[in-house]
């Protein structure tokens, strides 16, 4: 079998490449009620008045987006946001497996910088890096300074 149907079939099989875990055991109602409602309300309150406290008490110090608009993938070119998305989880593998970083595929279904700029800053509050990934050149470095410039 060659490499192309390997991959193919293992995409198939698996429905992807990544999967999002609890790290808390939810086995009752009393690990319910601490990862939920009500014990949630808590960290909740802590994080509203001290919003410097979010990486404390969540996943979000370890999370990245990988970030694409699917328009310079790998040799395939400009294929778009969906087709772009295997190429995107497969980076978001690579980021736990050799980094410990949880990593989760954004592809945008937008070429416009102004939307692209717009939804990953919408994003911040969720993740603590953002790696943007095949966007065509020029735009990648517009959108990478204008990133840093605005957040």
């Amino acid at each position: 079998m060659n490499i192309y149907k390997e991959a193919l079939e293992m995409h198939k099989k698996n429905v992807g490449k990544i999967d999002i875990i609890s790290k808390v055991k939810t086995n009752n109602e009393h690990d319910l009620s601490l990862a939920y409602s009500p014990g949630v309300a808590e960290p909740c309150r802590i994080i509203a008045k001290n919003p410097e406290e979010l990486n404390t008490y969540t996943a979000r110090g370890n999370m990245i987006a990988v970030v694409s608009d699917g328009s310079a993938v790998l040799g395939l070119g400009n294929i778009g946001a969906r087709a772009a998305l295997p190429v995107m989880e497969g980076k978001c593998v690579l980021f736990k497996q050799f980094g410990g970083v949880s990593a989760f595929p954004i592809c945008i279904d937008s070429q416009d910088n102004e939307v692209v700029i717009s939804t990953i800053k919408m994003l911040e509050p969720s993740f603590a890096g953002i790696n943007l990934e095949d966007i065509a050149a020029p735009r990648c470095f517009e959108i990478e300074d204008r990133l840093k410039r605005e957040t």
